[in-house]
Formats: C-alpha cells, sequence, structure tokens
C-alpha cells in the first residue's frame, strides 16, 4: 500500500471515529464549561412562580433554544428573584429537546422541591440521549449546588430529569436552576477540518516527490 493510500485510509478512520457520536457526563461546573464554548445560560427570568405554565415551552440560553416539557405543565418554584423550573405534578419528568444553535453541552443545576416550590433534599435521575444511545445518572441526596454536565460530539436528541419520590404520601417535584446550553469545542491537539485537508495535501506532495527522487534513481 502507498504512502498516501495509507494515510487516506487512516483519516478516513479517524473521520469514522470522529462520527459516531458519545457522551461525556461532567459532575464539576468549571470542568463542563472547559470543555464547551460559548455558553448560554438560561436563569427563567420572568418565569411565573404562582401558578402553572401550559407545556410545552420555548426558552433560549444566550444563541441557542430548547423546548421543554411536562406532562401536566409546568410550576414555578423558587422566588421571584431567583425563579426555577418546576413541573405542576412531581412524577412527571423534565424533557428538553429541540436544541437549536449547535448545541453539544448540556448543563444546569438539577435538584428535588416541595409542594410550595422551596428547596428539598432528595434524588434525582437524568437520561442524556444521542445517536450513541442513553446515558443516566443519578445525583442521590441533590441540593441547589448540584451540577451536572453533558457533551457529545454529535447532537442531543432530549435531556430529561426525574425526581426520585420519597415514599407514600411525600413528594418531590424535578426541578433546573440555570440551565446551561453551550457549542462544541475543538479538543487540544486536534486539527480542524481545514487543517486537515492542508496536511493530506502536504503529505501527497511530499509522497509524489519521494515517487520522482525514485524514479530518477532507478
Amino acid at each position: 500500500m502507498s504512502f498516501i493510500k495509507a494515510f487516506a485510509v487512516a483519516a478516513a478512520l479517524l473521520a469514522s471515529g470522529a462520527a459516531n457520536a458519545a457522551i461525556t457526563v461532567y459532575t464539576d461546573q468549571a470542568s463542563f464549561l472547559a470543555a464547551v464554548s460559548a455558553p448560554g445560560v438560561d436563569g427563567y427570568d420572568g418565569f411565573n412562580i404562582f401558578g402553572t405554565t401550559n407545556s410545552p415551552i420555548t426558552r433560549s440560553a444566550g444563541s441557542y433554544g430548547y423546548t421543554a416539557s411536562a406532562g401536566n405543565g409546568f410550576f414555578g418554584a423558587g422566588t421571584v428573584g431567583d425563579p426555577w423550573l418546576s413541573t405542576t405534578t412531581a412524577t412527571d419528568p423534565i424533557v428538553l429537546n429541540a436544541f437549536t444553535g449547535g448545541v453539544r453541552g448540556v448543563g444546569g443545576l438539577f435538584f428535588g422541591s416541595d409542594i410550595g416550590g422551596s428547596f428539598q433534599a432528595g434524588d434525582v435521575v437524568l437520561n442524556a440521549t444521542d445517536a450513541s444511545g442513553t446515558v443516566t445518572r443519578t445525583i442521590l441526596n441533590a441540593t441547589t449546588s448540584s451540577f451536572l454536565g453533558f457533551v457529545t460530539d454529535g447532537a442531543f436528541t432530549s435531556i430529561s430529569i426525574a425526581s426520585v419520590q420519597p415514599g407514600p404520601g411525600s413528594f418531590l417535584w424535578p426541578t433546573i436552576e440555570n440551565l446551561t446550553l453551550a457549542g462544541a469545542a475543538v479538543a487540544p491537539g486536534v486539527p480542524e477540518p481545514a487543517s486537515w485537508a492542508l496536511m493530506i495535501g502536504g503529505f501527497g506532495l511530499v509522497g509524489a516527490a519521494m515517487r520522482r527522487k525514485a524514479l530518477a534513481a532507478a
């Protein structure tokens, strides 16, 4: 196999590997932000905390957009100065999908709240789905500072958050604060597509020169 052909095969294998989506999970917000670019935050400013809001709703976080859905609608939690997104029915999950703007990272503060919309300790379960499948993570005894982030090298299909009900007669509502959407970051040391084209062209010239030299020697 010639040098040029071998390099082309290697490049094709690398491109094929990049096409297979995969999800990376972050429990540290600083690490998550270092792995993405141009983050935008939806702090749910102006969200109604005194009543229900019909589902679905369309929201934005910086330059990105998304849709949030809940079976029986949403109920504002938190305070007027610091609103949270929660559900009307405790057993309904919050589902985020229809992302726009090239979203490759989704993170935020995920926890539970009580019937009055105040924080309540408990467990919440998140599912992140892309073309590679679904990744599930449970936050045990989640607090208002419990961060979880997902980064995909493909495109997200959906992100869901559900609360684990404490037991008979007790309820916990899934809640989101400061949802962060972000774009992809170029990994250090990995050439961008334009760089790959230049590299392949350069190697082709080197291979051609070597062949000419070999013919001249013959």
